[in-house]
C-alpha cells in the first residue's frame, strides 16, 4: 500500500529534530574551521570555536522549537493553576546548570580582575596572569581575562536571555504537557551546552596557566583544587546536555516521576 501521507507533512512532523541535529552539525563544522584557522595565538581560535558551537546548538534548538507542530485539538481546555517555567525544565539538572553558570561568571570576573597585559605580545591586554616567581616578575597564561573572556561574556549575554524567553513562551503557549516539557528540556540542554563547554575551556586555561611553572603558590594550588570538581561537573553536564538536545524525550519519564503536575 502506498504511503498517502504528504512528504511536506512528514517533514514538518520531524522538523524540530532536523533543526536540532543541524545546529549541532553546523556548530561542529564551524568549530573545526575556527580551530584550524591561522593565528599567532592558539587559544583565541579555541575560544571562538567553543563559543560558535554553543551558539549554533542554541540556534538549532530554537529553530526546531519554532518549527514544532502544535496539536490541533477540537476542544481546548485550560488549567486554573498558572504554568510556571520551573515546572517544565529538568528538576534535577537545572540547579546544577545554574550553579555551573554562576561559577563560570565568577571565574570570568575573577579572571578579568586579575589579568594583565602580555609584555611579549602587543594588543593582548588581559591575557596573562602576572606573578612573582623567585624574585622575578613572570607571566602565566593563557589566562581567562577580558582578552579571552570577551567572546564568552557576549555568548552568555545573547544566549541566556533568548533561552529564558523561549522557556517562558513554551510554558504559556499551546500544546500538551509532554510536548511542552520536551521542548523545554531541549532548550535547557542547548543552554547547558553553551555553558558547560565554556566552563571546560576556562578550567583548562586556568589549569594550564597555574601548572605551567611552580610559581602559582598556595593560592594557585587552592585554585587548582577548586577547578577540578568544576571540570568534572562540566564534563557531566556536557554529556547530559548533548543527549538531551539530540533526544529530549529520552529523559522525559524522569520528569514525570518527579511529580510535575499535568494540566487538566
Amino acid at each position: 500500500m502506498l504511503d498517502t501521507v504528504p512528504l511536506q507533512s512528514r517533514f514538518l512532523d520531524h522538523a524540530d529534530h532536523y533543526a536540532r541535529w543541524s545546529g549541532l552539525a553546523i556548530g561542529t563544522e564551524a568549530a573545526r574551521q575556527l580551530v584550524t584557522m591561522r593565528s599567532g595565538d592558539i587559544t583565541m581560535p579555541l575560544v571562538f570555536a567553543i563559543t560558535a558551537f554553543g551558539l549554533c546548538a542554541v540556534g538549532g534548538v530554537l529553530l526546531g522549537d519554532a518549527l514544532t507542530l502544535r496539536p490541533q485539538e477540537a476542544v481546548r481546555t485550560a488549567s486554573l493553576a498558572p504554568r510556571l517555567v520551573r515546572d517544565q525544565v529538568p528538576p534535577r539538572m537545572t540547579p546544577l546548570l545554574l550553579l555551573q553558570a554562576a561559577s563560570l561568571v565568577a571565574l570570568l570576573v575573577i579572571g578579568a580582575v586579575t589579568a594583565s597585559a602580555d609584555p611579549g605580545q602587543a594588543g593582548r591586554a588581559g591575557s596573562v596572569l602576572s606573578v612573582t616567581c623567585e624574585g622575578l616578575r613572570t607571566s602565566l597564561g593563557p589566562w581567562p581575562g577580558l582578552y579571552y573572556s570577551g567572546p564568552m561574556f557576549a555568548a552568555l549575554a545573547v544566549g541566556t536571555p533568548v533561552c529564558v524567553w523561549a522557556l517562558r513562551r513554551i510554558a504559556h503557549g499551546p500544546g500538551d504537557d509532554q510536548q511542552r516539557r520536551d521542548r523545554a528540556w531541549a532548550i535547557t540542554g542547548a543552554w547547558g551546552l553553551l555553558v558547560s563547554t565554556q566552563v571546560l575551556l576556562v578550567a583548562v586555561m586556568v589549569l594550564v596557566a597555574l601548572t605551567e611553572r611552580a610559581c602559582a603558590g598556595p593560592l594557585g594550588a587552592a585554585a587548582i583544587v577548586a577547578i577540578c570538581p568544576l571540570s568534572l561537573l562540566g564534563l557531566f553536564t556536557f554529556g547530559w546536555s548533548l543527549v538531551t538536545v539530540v533526544a529530549p524525550r529520552a529523559v522525559d519519564d524522569e520528569a514525570a516521576r518527579d511529580g510535575i503536575p499535568d494540566d487538566e
